[in-house]
């Protein structure tokens, strides 16, 4: 589920909706517990796929990612200095799947207007007959889906085009009323306020993961960057070395 901020203005939800300005954005007891079992459950699925992790050998991309520079949850993990963006970026999409869950959750509890909105988008979404960001494993997930462009190598089309021009293809939404977008902007920050609750908990609780991510980081990740380093240092002192 995308954030509903995304996905704000997509369609009419019902007229005249009102938003349940009382609804609790805190978890109960039940979603604490399960909310600590997930956080357990998606860093052990991360530390069951690093060994499988190898250095990109193409040429890297010059785009930042949005979803993990300055991020709260890979500063609790310990996952911020000295870290491929790969192995930060899968640790980090599986916790927003997290959090995305419990916001899909609240929304669908607490706020018909916003429910609506997002139901809506999604049947749009359904039209569309290529959507290439969809099912991708989590290491990839919200990535950038083509390579930089090289005007030496022009593309005749790119993945992003392709799902752009699919976009396009969907008829807008119907406009909403005045009273509709009020009670769509009340339930929008209602669930980002769900969101900030549910991420800042999540921090709390990666803290307790943390000697577990920094030995796995330390097992099979920093021998293959230092092995890296060292082939580089080779090829640099090397006599044909143009440099």
């Amino acid at each position: 589920m995308r954030s509903p901020v995304e996905q704000h203005g997509t369609s009419a939800p019902p007229g005249g909706a009102e938003a349940d300005t009382t609804a609790e954005a805190l978890p109960s007891v039940s979603m604490e517990r399960s909310l600590e079992t997930s956080v357990s459950q998606a860093v052990d699925a991360w530390l069951r796929w690093l060994p499988r992790w190898h250095p990109a050998a193409h040429r890297g991309r010059t785009r930042i990612c949005r979803r993990c520079i300055g991020s709260p949850i890979l500063r609790a993990a310990g996952l911020v200095d000295d870290v491929p963006h790969q192995v930060q970026h899968g640790l980090a999409t599986r916790m927003k799947a997290i959090v995305d869950h419990a916001v899909a959750e609240y929304t669908e509890r607490n706020l018909p207007v916003l429910r609506a909105e997002l139901r809506a988008a999604d049947l749009r979404e359904a039209q569309r007959s290529y959507r290439p960001g969809e099912g991708l494993d989590p290491e990839f997930d919200g990535l950038q889906l083509d390579p930089d462009p090289d005007p030496e190598q022009p593309y005749l089309f790119t993945l992003a085009e392709l799902g752009e021009s699919q976009a396009r293809a969907v008829p807008p939404p119907p406009p909403l009323s005045d009273d509709a977008k009020e009670a769509l902007r009340t339930e929008i920050a209602l669930a980002d306020q769900c969101a900030n609750e549910t991420g800042r908990r999540i921090c709390e609780l990666l803290v307790g993961h943390r000697l577990a991510i920094h030995d796995a980081v330390e097992r099979y990740v920093e021998p293959q960057v230092t092995a890296l380093l060292d082939d580089l240092a080779l090829e640099l002192d090397s006599p044909t070395s143009p440099w």
